[in-house]
């Protein structure tokens, strides 16, 4: 099981199940609602997600179509990103987990679009776009 929450803590929730596909993703739209260079970020089952407190401190913001991009309100801390194309799953921003985490990233996905003063200096795959496999609907 995973714990985690947002900054001022007015959030709080459990994964009481593993977390998938973890990426860092350096997209513009990532780097921009992450304010870094990348996002990090991983698929939990929505069954798995739970809010121990706080639930209704969250805001959306629908970025793109059918995905919305969940943040604590107070603190503008983003928790998890949905998408109306796979309902069943959430991206959580792993930054906002306080638990280890054992599951490790996969892949640099738009590697390409990364910012011009970052450097990625891991061996893990880099790709133009979404690593192989994943559906081009399902954005993070």
């Amino acid at each position: 099981m995973y714990e985690g929450g947002c900054l001022c803590g007015k959030l709080r929730f459990e994964i009481r199940g593993g977390i998938d596909s973890i990426v860092y993703c350096h997209c513009s739209l990532c780097r921009k609602a992450q304010g870094s260079a990348f996002a990090t970020n991983g698929v939990v089952q929505r069954k798995d997600f739970h809010f121990v407190r706080g639930e209704n401190q969250l805001t959306a913001f629908e970025s793109s179509p059918g995905q919305h991009k969940l943040f604590c309100k107070h603190c503008g801390s983003p928790i998890v990103s949905t998408n109306e194309a796979r309902p069943e799953e959430l991206r959580i921003r792993l930054g906002t987990v306080d638990t280890p985490i054992t599951e490790r990233p996969q892949a640099h996905i738009f590697a390409t679009s990364k910012a011009g003063w970052d450097h990625i200096c891991d061996d893990l795959p880099q790709y133009d776009g979404y690593e192989p496999g994943r559906n081009p609907g399902e954005t993070e």
